[in-house]
């Protein structure tokens, strides 16, 4: 049995979007029919959890709309629904995390929001969800150390800005388009940001396929393990790299990213680490398709 976190009021109503929002229904209806995956709903955060990773000039511009292009940093409109959603969001990530702590594995039907930053959103990323999670569950006393591991089609920036502060964050991007001030890279020899000493990065090539994917990730996944075992993992389980992803520059089928969640799943139980995931991206026309991969991630643990 697995639990999964999902509230129908992760979808806030921004109007007509590129990012479908109702892929978070659709990835729970389809969810019922397996009896192995329960389904619960959590509690937002409270304000407090997200002034630990976000400045309060910040927080205060998504709660009230004001100053509008602060509000709207991430690269959508805002809208007074924007507040309870994020709420929810991060507090799904969060319950997640706290009980993949206690019972080896659990998910949220939410995105990590990897590229918003402590001062601004970017990327249809308002709040770091990820990084929110860790630092509540360090508070908590429930963690020492945490390990992000992003396999987003596109690199996770501000995740990686964010651990750069933070010695006891080991975050890993493995990703095909890099991601820099609001804008993608979609040819990562392009751009390269630099590593540090706890955040590092792994590109994947143009035209990837499973045998590339996979030797990428075994240097990845190693480098979850460079500063230390990790108490929790976190893993941001992209579908935009799927193939007929419009931003996706990759070879990528079902099957290869299915094949990704698997080794993922293999990695932390070989090691015994707790994973929560998070879904994120998906851009593919036929919302579908973007569901379908997020769905096998669950099949790949359940396998």
């Amino acid at each position: 049995m697995i639990t999964a976190f999902y509230h129908p009021g992760y979808a806030a109503d921004i109007g007509p979007h590129v990012m479908p929002m109702r892929k978070f229904a659709m990835v729970a209806e389809a969810l019922k029919s397996r009896d192995w995956v329960k389904l619960v709903e959590p509690s937002p955060v409270a304000e407090a959890d997200l002034l630990r990773v976000h400045t309060p000039d910040y927080v205060n511009a998504i709660k009230t709309g004001e100053p509008r292009d602060l509000a709207e940093s991430q690269k959508f409109p805002w809208s007074p629904a924007l507040w309870p959603s994020v709420l929810l969001t991060s507090g799904g990530c969060l319950a997640a995390g706290r009980l993949a702590l206690q019972e080896g594995a659990a998910a949220a039907l939410v995105s990590g929001f990897h590229h918003s930053h402590a001062t601004r959103g970017e990327g249809f990323c308002t709040f770091n969800g990820l990084i929110v999670a860790a630092e509540a569950l360090r508070i908590e006393g429930k963690i020492k150390r945490v390990a992000i591991l992003d396999m987003d089609l596109h690199y996770g920036n501000g995740t990686a800005r964010l651990a750069a502060s933070r010695d006891w964050v080991t975050a890993v991007s493995i990703y095909g388009n890099d991601y820099c001030d609001n804008k993608a890279y979609r040819d990562v020899t392009v751009k390269h940001h630099q590593d540090g000493s706890n955040h590092f990065s792994f590109a994947l090539p143009n035209a990837c396929d499973r045998a590339t994917m996979l030797r990428v990730m075994n240097d990845g996944l190693a480098a979850i393990l460079r500063n230390g075992k990790p108490d929790l993992l976190l893993y941001q389980a992209g579908a935009d790299p799927f193939r007929e992803d419009p931003y996706s520059p990759l070879n990528l089928d079902h099957d290869d990213l299915l094949a990704r969640d698997r080794v993922v799943f293999e990695f932390t139980r070989r090691n015994a680490i707790p994973v929560a995931w998070v879904l994120a991206g998906g851009y593919t026309p036929d919302t579908a398709q973007v569901v379908k991969v997020h769905v096998n991630t669950f099949e790949a643990w359940g396998a």
